[in-house]
């Protein structure tokens, strides 16, 4: 059976309270040296169509059964033709963007620096924590958990005998690494570059792909099944008040 401990309160001033206010201070620290590295670029216009073209075909494809069939017709194939639709990527014209990133020294550069701001902090403050703070019981979480949350929650501590609801210092810098996005989000605004979680999703590919989302919308687009709603408007209306009126 799992044992209650009483955590002193200098556990709590000199290891939890420190270790949470350095996190933040860190990743305020990240996001105004990340703004200091980046540089700007201008935006490519065939990307920035190619994203214009793909939120207008979604919207056909939402709206389709407000337009007449004749006009969704002209529509459909505007896009979806085979030789000269907007939708249509020709096979060799299909572009990499592993390729394009790795031609452009720039974007490499740009993504190495992100990466870099991402990996020299979290490196120096793990071994800052595993160095000042390992073994150390910092928190309690006010609910019961499972033996499963054991390994997330108490990381540097293999003691079986407690409880799974006490949380060690190791793993409450994970906890603070990747839960304090929303604090981030309040304090530098919603788009700022401390999110890690979204850094190391991008870390694993290398960039937009459009002629796999250009193909995608242009077989949504002919799956479609185009039914007018205009002709049965008066009866689904007199439906609604029948209904309502019941």
């Amino acid at each position: 059976m799992a044992e209650d401990l009483v955590l002193d309160t200098a556990i709590r001033d000199w290891v939890l309270i420190p270790l949470s206010v350095v996190m933040v201070l860190i990743g305020v620290l990240r996001y105004f040296v990340s703004k200091l590295m980046r540089t700007t670029q201008l935006p490519d216009a065939k990307i920035i169509k190619e994203g214009q073209l793909i939120i207008r075909a979604r919207n056909l494809r939402a709206a389709a059964n407000f337009i007449p069939p004749k006009a969704f017709r002209a529509r459909k194939i505007y896009y979806t033709n085979e030789e000269h639709g907007l939708l249509h990527v020709p096979k060799g014209q299909a572009q990499n963007p592993q390729a394009q990133m790795l031609s452009d020294p720039n974007m490499a550069m740009d993504m190495m620096k992100k990466n870099l701001s991402m990996i020299i902090p979290q490196t120096l403050t793990f071994a800052w924590v595993n160095f000042f703070f390992s073994g150390f019981v910092a928190a309690k979480i006010p609910f019961p958990l499972t033996q499963r949350f054991r390994s997330m929650l108490q990381n540097g501590i293999d003691l079986s005998t407690v409880d799974v609801s006490y949380v060690s210092s190791r793993s409450w810098y994970f906890l603070n690494l990747f839960g304090l996005r929303g604090l981030f989000s309040l304090i530098l605004g919603e788009e700022n570059a401390t999110d890690d979680t979204q850094r190391m999703m991008q870390m694993s590919g290398f960039g937009f792909d459009p002629s796999k989302s250009l193909g995608a919308e242009k077989d949504g687009l002919d799956i479609v099944h185009h039914e007018w709603v205009l002709p049965k408007f008066e009866q689904r209306a007199e439906a609604v008040l029948r209904k309502r009126l019941a």
